[in-house]
């Protein structure tokens, strides 16, 4: 779990994890590779819940999760990724005229087109409902059993802190705490 103040260095981390920004100082390591001059060929590792939906409005939801499957070379069953999500894989209107939710579990599916090493969430519960982020917490733990490893940055520890064993918090870029969830000051307290 990734927790910090707004403008901590929560965001930029996770950017810099994806290969969507490059380091300025040190180096990221991905299964013992350097992550940016290998970057072409982790990114097919490694997968991104954003803040950034990333859909083609125009285009249903199956439309677009083809899209994206014919971009990364996936060959995923479309109808079962939707399913998994909540959405109705028969919808056929455009994405435009879904709800923030459903476009949320809409990026969620587009995300799991990969089988990835590394998942990184960035705010993941932004527009969920209740089931959504019930939904969601299903989706992490299934990748989880599938030997995943995951970094989410969240304001809502403690809805994390049921998927998430370890905790980083950031201050001003900098790490103030690293250890283990139960122990992290997750509510706001002083940190030690």
């Amino acid at each position: 779990m990734l927790l910090g103040p707004n403008g901590s260095g929560k965001s930029t981390l996770i950017k810099c994890l994806s290969t969507a920004l490059r380091t300025h100082h040190g180096r990221v390591l991905l299964n013992g590779q350097e992550l940016w001059p290998n970057r072409a060929q982790l990114r097919r590792k490694i997968a991104v819940l954003g803040h950034q939906a990333h859909l083609y409005d125009d285009l249903s939801a199956m439309e677009n999760l083809g899209v994206w499957a014919r971009l990364g070379g996936y060959t995923p069953d479309v109808p079962s990724l939707l399913a998994q999500v909540g959405l109705d894989p028969e919808r056929r209107d455009p994405v435009r005229t879904f709800s923030a939710g459903m476009r949320r579990r809409l990026a969620l599916a587009r995300m799991l087109l990969k089988d990835p090493d590394l998942v990184l969430l960035d705010e993941p519960f932004t527009a969920l409902d209740p089931a959504g982020r019930g939904l969601l917490m299903d989706v992490i733990r299934s990748l989880q059993a599938k030997g995943a490893t995951l970094l989410m940055a969240t304001h809502l520890p403690a809805v994390a802190a049921d998927v998430c064993d370890h905790a980083l918090m950031l201050e001003a870029g900098k790490v103030v705490y690293r250890g283990s969830t139960a122990d992290a000051p997750l509510h706001g307290g002083p940190i030690s």
